[in-house]
């Protein structure tokens, strides 16, 4: 392959192939892959949701606990996305050098790059699915809305599936994750409307938040399972989230294009 990697990749079944093997990966190994996953999720509705929920009589009309579990799926969605396509495939692309014989294969770059973020946007949106089962469990999640709101969730770690796949292209260590992990991806799990409204924000803060893509997320999410969000409102929120897929994932191919085509 040229470095012709600003075009988006055609449809390809080696995209699928990668996609493939991940979940392969992922079978033998699935128990201890959930378990955390699931766990964590449930430890901190628990906390959040019935501890910190029992000192707040309601937001938005809503007990605490209804308002919280929305963001909760988008969270577990946006870490679990962004740490397999970060520390998983940092491996992949130096020490093990399997991307490096993956293309000299009929494999190309932007196969690689969109297989690798297919499967972080399936686990994030499984991981989800599952935060929902056990919320469903405890009697709080009881409108089959919740369908249309993974399919947003899986768009959501989609995106942040490539933002993974943007940092690997630039880091040189594991330690260099560290950095838009603690400056970007903590914070946007904070400020996005997830534990509060954004309009509790300082002023300026609250149009800072809609920069980031899971303000958009949770919106979305939260407007579906809860209702009373008006459907041109998710639309908007739909199309920023598209939006800055597409635009990242050109960007993500051109990069590793770059660090596997030399």
């Amino acid at each position: 392959m040229s470095l012709e990697s600003n075009r988006l990749p055609q449809k390809r079944t080696g995209v699928w192939n990668i996609w493939r093997r991940s979940f392969l990966q992922f079978r033998r190994s699935w128990l201890s892959n959930t378990f955390w996953i699931l766990l964590e999720p449930l430890f901190i509705l628990l906390a959040l949701g019935y501890g910190l929920g029992a000192f707040v009589s309601n937001i938005q009309g809503v007990a605490y606990i209804d308002f919280f579990f929305p963001s909760l799926l988008c969270i577990t969605s946006m870490m679990v996305a962004f740490f397999e396509s970060t520390y998983g495939n940092f491996s992949k692309l130096t020490h093990q050098k399997i991307y490096s014989v993956m293309i000299q294969t009929p494999l190309e770059v932007d196969d690689v790059v969109l297989g690798e973020v297919l499967w972080g946007a399936t686990k994030g949106t499984l991981s989800a699915a599952g935060v929902a089962l056990i919320a469903g469990i405890f009697g709080h999640l009881t409108t089959l809305m919740v369908i249309p709101a993974l399919l947003v969730v899986f768009v959501s770690s989609f995106l942040f599936s490539i933002l993974g796949m943007l940092v690997i292209s630039m880091v040189k260590n594991y330690d260099g994750i560290i950095y838009p992990t603690s400056g970007l991806i903590i914070p946007m799990s904070l400020l996005s409307g997830t534990y509060f409204p954004i309009e509790h924000l300082p002023y300026g803060l609250q149009y800072f938040a809609y920069l980031f893509p899971l303000t958009h997320t949770v919106a979305v999410v939260r407007g579906f399972i809860l209702g009373g969000t008006p459907w041109w409102q998710i639309f908007l929120h739909i199309c920023y989230l598209v939006g800055a897929s597409l635009l990242l994932l050109r960007w993500a191919i051109h990069r590793m294009d770059r660090k596997l085509i030399i």
